[in-house]
């Protein structure tokens, strides 16, 4: 048994316009942008979805949106996801990238909360 949860929504925007993008959905959602430390292709709208992780993702591509969905069990996540028909994408440090069908990206990541958070809302699968 494994348990996982939707951690957040990752709005990828390429890189030339990340900061616009950034300053433009921080006012949208009433919530302060902040740089991620260490990670400066993320920009975090800090409180824009309680619980929920929402940030600015610069790329090299065309502007998206993806889902984390954090786990106990990357291995086992992955597997229970491509079983529902996603394909992998790429599978890089303990991250993977899966396209479910329909074309969205979702990506497979170890636990990135706060592990009280966590515990108190996943889901558990066989």
């Amino acid at each position: 048994m494994h348990r996982s949860r939707v951690f957040g929504l990752f709005i990828d925007t390429p890189l030339a316009e990340a900061d616009a993008a950034a300053t433009f959905w921080s006012a949208a959602l009433g919530a302060p942008a902040r740089p991620v430390p260490g990670e400066e292709e993320f920009i975090q709208l800090h409180g824009a979805v309680p619980g929920f992780s929402v940030d600015v993702q610069a790329i090299d591509g065309p502007a998206r949106h993806h889902l984390d969905i954090e786990t106990d069990d990357v291995p086992a996540e992955r597997a229970r996801l491509i079983g529902l028909g996603a394909e992998v994408v790429a599978d890089k440090d303990g991250f993977t990238t899966l396209r479910a069908p329909g074309g969205h990206l979702v990506c497979v990541v170890p636990v990135q909360s706060d592990r009280a958070l966590f515990d108190a809302d996943h889901r558990t699968w066989p």
